[in-house]
């Protein structure tokens, strides 16, 4: 109705997810960019979080298309409550095998048959796995064994798991999900929208449908759209298709903060307004695996100054480069002035076996030993900024590469 008054050639709020209006906000654009990178190491789990109506299904769907389908094939699963063994007839389901009999053996020869056809071809595999907080603990499991089968040394099968709040909880503390949390190489909890970003997705999304400019809007409506919604995406599209078709009714070509408060105030009697209330939530630092198998942990953050709307330039490169080696030669330099301080203490040049220095030996010894867990220290210390390193040039090759570190919000 509201887009034929207003002569859009869309509906351009419509809450199911669509990829031709997807807005990149600054936590989507964070999600791309660990998606990308988790998706370049061609294996294990990338998991991405988030509120109900986050955005998280179109972020996924944005990404499909912007993947060869002659380089991967994708399968697409929306769970329910399923266990271990459903689990992997609806993933054979999803790649379109067809399994003789129903028993999960036959489900797994084929889905491993399949992986390996499609790898002979020079074709990745991946699945995803949507409202992956349905998933009961055997299910996951039955992903992660999955996630075992190889050629060679190359991984077959790579799952994204997109989930709920909840889901990330899951996933943190349950005792049986350890092997899982080690294949996860990447993750990102979707946050809500900042409120100056809340006008440009509604006119990006009513550009996308055709939007000269009718209706108009009151700068303050999109501050109070914001703290209606808590920023999150769906809610946003639920209060401006009320907004929309109160114009349409009342033949309105400007919106303004009077029927923001009115369209609030009808969803609110009908019940709609419960879902325009979020509940705030922490934004998930991303993890990768680390070489030896260990417990993740997380990747580094952009220093400031660097990450911008433009992204990582090449001087934000260079510095970065430079604040890590700055930061290894400091660690060097702590571990070399102990030596040295334990070189020079008094004592240290007594015979071992002269009996009058018994008790300087002891003490000699201490210190050999305090200095030797301290080395200790500093050189963990030092390999994990050798990762972390590795780790952020990784991730800006994948993004100058990609051109992703020039991309601008829509």
């Amino acid at each position: 109705m509201f887009d034929e008054f207003y002569g859009l050639k869309a509906r351009p709020f419509q809450l199911t997810p669509d990829p031709e209006f997807y807005f990149e906000s600054l936590t989507h654009r964070k999600a791309l960019s660990y998606l990308g990178y988790g998706l370049a190491q061609g294996e294990g789990f990338v998991v991405i979080t988030g509120e109900v109506g986050s955005g998280k299904s179109t972020l996924v769907a944005h990404l499909m298309e912007t993947i060869d389908p002659a380089r991967m094939t994708a399968a697409n699963v929306v769970t329910s409550a399923l266990d271990g063994g459903e689990i992997v007839h609806v993933v054979a389901q999803a790649f379109g095998l067809p399994v003789p009999g129903h028993d999960k053996a036959s489900a797994l020869g084929a889905i491993e048959a399949f992986l390996h056809a499609e790898a002979r071809l020079g074709r990745r595999c991946l699945l995803i796995i949507d409202e992956a907080q349905n998933l009961s603990i055997g299910a996951l499991e039955e992903l992660r064994m999955l996630s075992n089968f190889q050629l060679g040394s190359h991984p077959l099968l790579q799952t994204l798991l997109l989930g709920q709040p909840e889901f990330r909880e899951t996933l943190a503390d349950s005792d049986q999900l350890e092997q899982l949390r080690q294949r996860v190489i990447a993750a990102h909890h979707l946050g809500p929208m900042e409120r100056e970003e809340v006008q440009a997705y509604i006119e990006h999304r009513l550009g996308r449908a055709g939007w000269s400019g009718n209706p108009g809007f009151d700068a303050d409506v999109f501050a109070a759209i914001h703290e209606a919604s808590g920023g999150i995406p769906r809610r946003i599209n639920q209060i401006v298709n009320r907004l929309l078709l109160l114009g349409a009714v009342e033949q309105r070509a400007h919106i303004d903060s009077a029927m923001v408060a009115q369209v609030l105030e009808e969803m609110n009697s009908d019940g709609a307004m419960a879902l325009a209330r979020p509940q705030p939530q922490a934004e998930a630092p991303a993890t990768e695996e680390t070489a030896g198998g260990e417990a993740p942990v997380a990747p580094p953050a952009a220093p400031a100054g660097l990450a911008g709307e433009a992204g990582f330039d090449a001087a934000g490169v260079a510095a970065l480069i430079e604040q890590a080696l700055a930061d290894r030669d400091a660690r060097i330099g702590e571990l070399e002035q102990a030596m040295l301080e334990l070189a020079a203490a008094p004592g240290t040049r007594e015979p071992a076996w002269a009996p009058e220095g018994d008790g300087k030996v002891a003490e000699l010894e201490a210190r050999l030993a305090e200095v030797s867990a301290y080395a200790a220290k500093l050189e963990a210390r030092l390999d994990e900024q050798e990762h972390m390193l590795r780790h952020t040039l990784t991730m800006l090759i994948e993004w100058i590469e990609s051109d992703g570190g020039r991309r601008e919000a829509a």
